[in-house]
């Protein structure tokens, strides 16, 4: 498999030749300006930035933020981006004049960690991605799963505090996203911090404090911290054993920058999943940190582009 592969954020685009799940070259830039014509020509150019080395003419994959139609890459609504009804996927067909596929980010980093990461060998199989929102996607009996108009696998936004919990973006109270994202941490750092009016998460400005921070602070002690983790935690494993009973997969695979806290995320997650598992046996899915990093969009979106559509099943 060789291909090239583009992970879109609104912040940074990346383009990577891939081969095998193994990228060899890369080109990133960032992205200031989100207008659509702005960004399209940034990607065109970090595309050009890796493709132009190459002797063939390899297909291009790339993942959006948003709700993307797979037939014709065009972005119906992405709110990262501020766009509707983008013609992305026309658009750098007509400048590239290659073939190019455009989805939605997060179900290419699933197929990117799926294929080459943690879920390799699985049949069902779960990504979450731990940032400042919860992507994610879905592989079911060994296919990945797209849904009516390309929505399934917005994990993020079923509702584990509906009536006492953080308001989300999307307009509902308590989603999995607001309450166990790496803003979910912070805000559950602000939300205890009365009871520790001598803490030292609160010695500089609440506007410089970041997810990781408090979490390097949990792992050094701090009562402060300790509590925010402790309450987000909690969060996290009810929306976790919520997918267990969803879906019952082999393998959820913890992604995103929430994620780098590895084990000790592990070591605090694990038994309250299993406290919270009822319906299936326990123990039977394993929590485990995803394995390609910041690099499962773009190795997903290769992996996409080889196939000639999302899933292997897909027909264009």
């Amino acid at each position: 498999m060789r291909a090239i592969g583009v992970d879109l954020g609104g912040s940074h685009v990346l383009a990577a030749v891939v081969e095998d799940g193994v990228i060899k070259s890369r080109a990133e830039n960032d992205i200031d300006d989100r207008t659509f014509e702005v960004v399209t020509k940034t990607v065109i150019a970090t595309i050009r930035a890796v493709a132009d080395a190459e002797k063939e003419n390899l297909p291009i994959g790339v993942g959006s933020p948003g709700n993307v139609d797979l037939a014709t890459g065009l972005v119906r609504y992405s709110p990262n981006l501020g766009w509707h009804d983008a013609p992305f996927g026309a658009k750098l067909r007509d400048h590239l004049e290659r073939p190019v596929f455009v989805a939605n980010d997060a179900r290419c980093a699933t197929l990117g960690e799926h294929t080459y990461g943690g879920g390799r060998g699985t049949a069902n199989f779960v990504l979450l991605t731990l940032g400042t929102g919860i992507g994610g996607g879905i592989v079911a009996e060994g296919t990945l799963l797209i849904g009516n108009a390309a929505g399934a696998g917005e994990i993020g936004h079923h509702q584990v505090r509906a009536t006492d919990g953080f308001y989300c973006n999307c307009g509902k109270i308590g989603c999995f996203e607001a309450q166990a994202s790496g803003t979910g941490l912070l805000r559950h750092a602000l939300a205890v911090a009365p009871s520790f009016p001598r803490s030292q998460l609160l010695a500089e400005k609440p506007g410089k404090l970041g997810s990781k921070a408090i979490r390097r602070a949990a792992e050094s002690g701090d009562q402060h911290a300790l509590a925010a983790w402790n309450r987000y935690v909690d969060d996290l494993a009810r929306g976790l054993a919520n997918i267990i009973a969803f879906l019952n997969p082999e393998v959820i695979a913890l992604g995103g920058g929430v994620s780098s806290a590895g084990d000790f995320m592990l070591r605090f997650v694990r038994p309250k999943v299993d406290e919270l598992t009822t319906m299936v046996p326990r123990g039977q899915t394993r929590i485990v940190i995803a394995e390609l990093g910041n690099d499962a969009g773009a190795i997903g979106a290769a992996v996409m582009a080889h196939r000639g559509g999302l899933s292997a099943t897909e027909n264009r």
